[in-house]
């Protein structure tokens, strides 16, 4: 039984930076492009970042281009976010996904396996 985990979420000041790693176990990431979404109270469910399985292309929502980067090791089976120069507006639930392709979809529902989320938290 194969598992999404998110990690390295927490609560920085505007400004700051985090790191989240989304690791796999029971099954391998290296043929998955993997997203990167977020959920804030009250909203609906954004995707805000993917990367192919290679991880030659990569794709940014506008809100974070700049600020946030994705990548990933294959061979440690693990897709990072590096996340920087952090906004309050970035407090959200952040969940990595696979899809079931190695290039990224368009639509959110192409996404298949989920992880169950890690918080970040941006207050002064």
């Amino acid at each position: 039984q194969g598992q999404l985990v998110e990690s390295g979420g927490g609560l920085v000041q505007p400004g700051g930076s985090l790191r989240l790693s989304c690791a796999a176990s029971g099954f391998t990431l290296d043929d998955y492009a993997i997203g990167w979404f977020r959920q804030a109270p009250g909203k609906e469910r954004e995707g805000i970042s993917c990367i192919s399985s290679s991880g030659s292309n990569t794709y940014y929502v506008d809100s974070v281009k700049g600020r946030f980067t994705i990548s990933r090791d294959n061979a440690k089976n693990t897709v990072y976010l590096q996340m920087n120069s952090l906004k309050p507006e970035d407090t959200a639930v952040y969940y990595c996904a696979t899809a079931a392709i190695g290039s990224c979809p368009l639509l959110l529902r192409e996404y298949d396996y989920w992880g169950q989320g890690t918080q970040v938290t941006v207050s002064s």
